[in-house]
C-alpha cells in the first residue's frame, strides 16, 4: 500500500487567533511577541511580513522595519485551546495524528481513498473542516513521506495546497535550496556550499564520502536520504512530550560564569518543579544561551548521572555544560531544559546515614513543595 502523508501547517497562527478574535486587527500588521526592549517575535501576520518580520526577529528591529504594526502579547492559553479544536477536526480523518507544535501535524491518509478520495480531496476536506470549526486557514502539503509533506506544505502560504507527485519526487525537490533539508542549518549550509553543492539535486549527484567528510557520517546520511526523497519514518500518533523547559530574556546583558550561573540556577529550579508537577524524571539537561550582539544561540546538553527531577542534579550539570560556552559575549536570553523523560514512579525514603543522593534531593523537593503549597512560595531551595 503506498503512503499518503499530508503535513497541516496553520498560517501565522498566533496572529490569525489574534486578528480574528479581535475584528479590528483584521488587515493591519500584527506581531505577536514580547516587549521592544527584549523580546521577540513568536508569529507576524502576513501584512506584517513584506516588511521583513519573522519569528525569533528581535522586536525592536522589527518594528523598526515596520513601525505600524501592532504588537499583541501571546496569549498562550487561546492558543491551545485552538490547537485542541484543530487536532480534533484532524481526528476525525485518521487516527494517525502526529502533532510538532500547537499548529502542525503530520496525518497518514494511506488506504483513505475510499473514504475521502484522492489525495488532493483529502487535503482540500481538512482545510474545509479547520476553516468551518476555528474560521483560521492553514496550508497542508502532501508526499510519499514525512520529509516531502513537511517541504510541500511551504511551498503555497497562505491557505495552499502541494502534492509532491509520487512517481518521481526526486525531480520535484532538486532544484530546491539546501536548508530545505531537514538538519541543514547554516554551518552545515555554508560547508556544503564551500565545495559546490547550493541545490539538494546537486547534494542528491555528490559522493557519498564527500557529504561525509564535510558532515560527519551521521548527517551525511541523513541528507543523502533526504536528498533522494527517502524517509521511513512512521506518523507516530500521541507523541510524548519531548522536554521540560524553561528560559528567560534578560533586561540587561550578562557575561561571566558567576552572572550566568546566577540565572541558570532558577531555570533549573523550574524545570525541576515542573517535572515534579508533571511526575517524570529527566535523564538529560540541555542549557540554551542567546547571544546579544548577533543573536546567535549556543545549546550544550549532556545526560545526567541518573534520571531525576531535582534542581541540585541539574544545577551541576549545567555548571558543566556552561564550561563549554563563550560567556565572554554579552548574554541576553538563558535557558534550561530536561529531556529523555520518563515516569516517576513511587517514592521513596531518606536514607539515614551515608551521603545524599539524587533521590534524597529529589525528596527533600518533594517535601519543600508540598510546603510550598500550604504556606506559600517565601522559602528558597538553598545552596546545597
Amino acid at each position: 500500500m503506498k503512503r499518503i502523508i499530508l503535513h497541516m501547517d496553520m498560517d501565522a497562527f498566533y496572529a490569525s487567533v489574534e486578528q480574528r478574535d479581535d475584528p479590528s486587527l483584521r488587515g493591519k500588521p500584527v506581531i505577536v511577541g514580547g516587549s521592544e526592549h527584549r523580546g521577540v517575535v513568536a508569529t507576524a501576520s502576513y501584512e506584517a511580513r513584506p516588511f521583513g518580520v519573522h519569528s525569533a526577529l528581535p522586536m525592536a528591529r522589527a518594528l523598526r522595519l515596520c513601525p505600524d504594526a501592532v504588537v499583541v502579547r501571546p496569549r498562550m492559553e487561546r492558543y491551545v485551546e485552538v490547537s485542541r479544536q484543530i487536532m480534533e477536526e484532524l481526528g476525525n480523518f485518521s487516527p494517525l495524528i502526529e502533532p510538532l507544535s500547537l499548529d502542525e501535524a503530520f496525518i497518514d491518509m494511506s488506504g483513505s481513498e475510499k473514504l475521502f478520495g484522492e489525495p488532493d480531496a483529502m487535503a482540500h476536506k481538512i482545510m474545509k473542516a479547520i476553516r468551518k470549526r476555528t474560521k483560521l486557514s492553514c496550508s497542508v502539503g502532501i508526499g510519499s513521506n514525512k520529509f516531502l509533506a513537511k517541504v510541500a506544505s511551504d511551498i503555497d502560504k497562505p491557505g495552499g495546497m502541494t502534492w509532491i507527485p509520487f512517481d518521481d519526487p526526486k525531480a520535484f525537490i532538486a532544484p530546491m535550496p539546501i536548508r530545505k533539508l531537514w538538519g541543514v542549518g547554516p554551518r552545515a549550509t555554508e560547508k556544503l556550499e564551500q565545495v559546490g553543492l547550493s541545490r539538494i539535486g546537486e547534494v542528491a549527484a555528490a559522493d557519498r564520502a564527500l557529504l561525509d567528510s564535510q558532515l560527519g557520517t551521521s548527517l551525511g546520511g541523513h541528507v543523502h536520504r533526504l536528498s533522494h526523497a527517502l524517509d521511513d519514518r512512521p506518523v507516530i500518533p500521541g507523541r510524548k512530550r519531548k522536554s521540560v523547559g524553561s528560559e528567560t530574556t534578560l533586561e540587561h546583558d550578562v557575561r561571566g560564569l558567576e552572572s550566568t550561573m546566577r540565572i541558570m540556577r532558577k531555570q533549573c529550579e523550574r524545570v525541576a518543579t515542573s517535572l515534579r508537577q508533571k511526575k517524570l524524571l529527566a535523564a538529560g539537561l540541555r542549557v540554551k544561551l542567546r547571544y546579544s550582539e548577533t543573536f546567535r544561540v549556543a545549546t550544550r546538553q549532556a545526560a545526567l548521572p541518573a534520571p531525576c527531577d531535582d534542581s541540585r542534579s541539574m544545577i551541576g550539570a549545567a555548571h558543566k555544560l556552561l564550561d563549554r560556552l563563550d560567556l565572554d559575549e554579552p548574554i541576553r536570553l538563558i535557558g534550561a531544559a530536561a529531556y529523555d523523560l520518563s515516569p516517576r514512579d513511587g517514592q521513596r525514603q531518606l536514607g539515614l546515614f551515608g551521603p545524599t543522593t539524587a533521590e534524597d534531593h529529589s525528596e527533600i523537593e518533594h517535601t519543600i513543595d508540598a510546603i510550598r503549597g500550604r504556606f506559600g512560595d517565601k522559602i528558597d531551595y538553598g545552596s546545597d
